[in-house]
């Protein structure tokens, strides 16, 4: 007869989802239809994406929440710098645009907004720093002209100014977004980190201390299974857009933009089931400052050392109008440091909305 623990063993889990990881493989190398590649390997991510969000917890009790959340949103964002730089190689730059705006609006709407919606069914109301939330909403916004300002040029100016100068605009724009990202951590975490103390913190970090060294080992191990696990999954992202009939923008914005950040969003939803909103707020939020403040300048220095263009911050018009109002919807639904149910709501349609827009437009370049 099975005892308690072996009946518990066999209970469902998303650690069963392990086993898609060797099934991914086996399918990539029998050349399998990329549709049933990119199925197994977006199932692949999800148990990776938890082994992350549960080292990253045990790390936050000895950090705090702020430097957690930073921790979680760099290793979450590395399935998407290995995508990127992926596509980069192979020429696909409608794709690495657009998973890196769809990844700001996963990040920002649908994590969020799926954070604040399950948080806010278990707790009535829930609150936050606002100053973080003010200071992150800021640097969005800064992010968000850090992209219209070279796509503007770009398309004003293509032909009737040599390459090389756009090419130098966008270089110059790169070291300048990662300055002002390096003094952006600065601020928060050195000079003034006393004023993103998470609001309760001290009660989140009652009970035993687990050690730090083995999460941190496993939170590695769980981000270079993730960045492995991604690389095949853009692999097959344009043969399944062909074979579904969706565009690479579309792939980009929507498919591998959730499951590039399922990391984040199984953070975010974590932490806000447990009334740790301060976390939350620096995953997803924190997430969308680091990829575009971050990644983005990053790609354009690569893109330098590969054959073919450089890689031009050069976002179309739709897709900076998607972001702008991502921003200053955040921005609205965060300016109280309270959070209900509905304002996940709110979020979630506005997601949603984009999301149908983009489907249903091949292109929004």
């Amino acid at each position: 007869m099975l005892n308690s623990d072996m009946l518990s063993s066999l209970k469902p889990s998303s650690n069963w989802l392990f086993a898609f990881i060797p099934v991914t493989l086996w399918l990539e190398h029998a050349h399998a239809a990329a549709p049933l590649v990119f199925f197994t390997a977006a199932l692949a991510i999800v148990p990776i994406a938890q082994l992350i969000v549960h080292s990253t917890e045990k790390i936050a009790v000895h950090t705090g929440d702020a430097v957690g959340g930073l921790l979680n949103a760099t290793f979450g964002n590395a399935p998407e710098i290995i995508i990127s730089v992926v596509a980069l190689r192979a020429g696909m730059y409608d794709l690495v645009l657009g998973s890196l705006a769809g990844a700001v609006l996963a990040n920002a709407l649908f994590a969020t907004g799926l954070s604040f919606l399950l948080g806010g069914l278990k707790f009535r109301e829930q609150v936050f720093n606002v100053q973080n939330a003010r200071l992150l909403t800021s640097m969005m916004l800064v992010s968000v002209v850090s992209l219209m300002v070279p796509s503007a040029f770009f398309r004003m100016f293509e032909g009737k100014v040599a390459p090389d100068v756009i090419a130098q605009l966008n270089l110059w724009l790169a070291i300048l977004l990662l300055a002002g990202y390096a003094l952006y951590l600065v601020f928060t975490l050195r000079t003034h980190k006393e004023l993103f103390a998470a609001v309760g913190e001290h009660e989140a970090h009652e009970g035993p201390v687990p050690a730090w060294g083995p999460a941190l080992a496993l939170l590695v191990a769980g981000s270079v299974l993730a960045a492995f696990v991604s690389e095949i999954l853009v692999g097959a992202a344009e043969g399944t857009g062909k074979t579904l009939g969706l565009s690479q923008v579309f792939i980009g914005m929507v498919v591998l933009a959730i499951v590039g950040g399922a990391a984040e969003i199984f953070s975010a939803v974590a932490v806000a089931r447990k009334d740790r909103l301060d976390m939350t707020i620096g995953i997803t939020m924190g997430s969308c400052v680091q990829i575009v403040l971050f990644i983005t300048p990053v790609l354009v220095l690569s893109s330098l050392m590969m054959d073919g263009p450089p890689f031009l911050i050069t976002f179309g018009t739709g897709t900076v109008v998607a972001v702008l109002l991502t921003v200053l919807m955040t921005a609205v639904v965060t300016s109280d440091g309270k959070a209900q149910w509905f304002k996940g709501v709110q979020l979630l349609m506005m997601y949603l909305i984009i999301a149908s827009m983009l489907y249903f437009i091949p292109q929004i370049r």
